[in-house]
């Protein structure tokens, strides 16, 4: 019968482990030996026994009061020194486990994978919660489990906001749509699935100029499929095409070429 680890309590979240695990598989903080169980430790208690007992010999009982007080001192001042070391170093290794989720090993490696490709749709594509859930998930997308997915998401650190902003700035800069068809395209289910208020953040931070989008639309529209200005202004207007408003439309005929 295989002998049971002993347990221990992390010092950061409370909860018992075995005492041979390096990190704690619930907050990841390092499982280190409390100070007094450092050989250092025993190392500066037997250095003052013996300088207490070598001072008992030579000095009277009135000299060995300051010794006795230094000594004291500044082992207080090592024990204090070495608690906030590890504090400190404790801090640290909880910001690197923000940072970097990999480094606790008691995570399923679908579950890290899944939340790195989170990250990469979210860094790269600028997409939605819901959306990079979905894409997890699909059995057409990255088929991670449901498991692995709610923990990327859970521990994924996103400004949505400012994911919406720039798939916003796309729509924009590359496909010249218009403010309300942009609006539409971030919440719609089959689009980008933000928010109502994410998308709204978007549009209330997004820089563009209206009138220029309806012109390089209608460019388009009068290049590539030879319509007319009539059509091509029925066209911008439309709440099935460009959603522009009227007077947008009408600046984007009256400078056609």
């Amino acid at each position: 019968m295989a002998k049971q680890p002993k347990m221990i309590t992390c010092k950061n979240c409370g909860k018992e482990i075995p005492e041979n695990l390096k990190l704690c598989p619930s907050c990841g903080t390092k499982n280190k030996k409390p100070f007094f169980k450092q050989w250092w430790f025993w190392l500066i208690v037997v250095v003052l026994v013996l300088g207490i007992a070598g001072g008992s010999q030579s000095n009277s009982p009135a000299d060995q009061s300051p010794s006795l007080t230094t000594s004291q001192s500044e082992i207080n001042a090592d024990s204090s020194s070495n608690q906030e070391s590890m504090t400190v170093s404790s801090d640290a290794d909880l910001s690197s486990k923000e940072n970097d989720d990999s480094i606790n090993e008691s995570v399923p490696t679908e579950y890290r994978s899944a939340l790195k490709k989170a990250k990469t749709y979210s860094d790269m594509m600028h997409m939605s919660k819901a959306k990079i859930y979905d894409q997890l998930v699909s059995e057409y997308g990255e088929k991670f489990s449901l498991e692995a997915a709610d923990y990327a998401m859970a521990h994924l650190k996103v400004d949505w906001n400012q994911n919406a902003l720039e798939k916003a700035k796309t729509y924009s800069n590359t496909m010249n749509m218009s403010q309300a068809a942009i609006l539409d395209q971030l919440t719609s289910e089959y689009g980008e699935q933000f928010t109502q208020e994410e998308a709204q953040y978007a549009m209330d931070h997004l820089e563009a100029d209206w009138n220029q989008n309806a012109l390089e639309s209608a460019k388009v529209y009068q290049d590539t499929m030879n319509m007319s200005p009539a059509a091509i202004y029925d066209q911008l207007v439309s709440d099935y095409g460009g959603k522009f408003t009227p007077e947008q439309a009408q600046y984007a005929i009256g400078h056609l070429n």
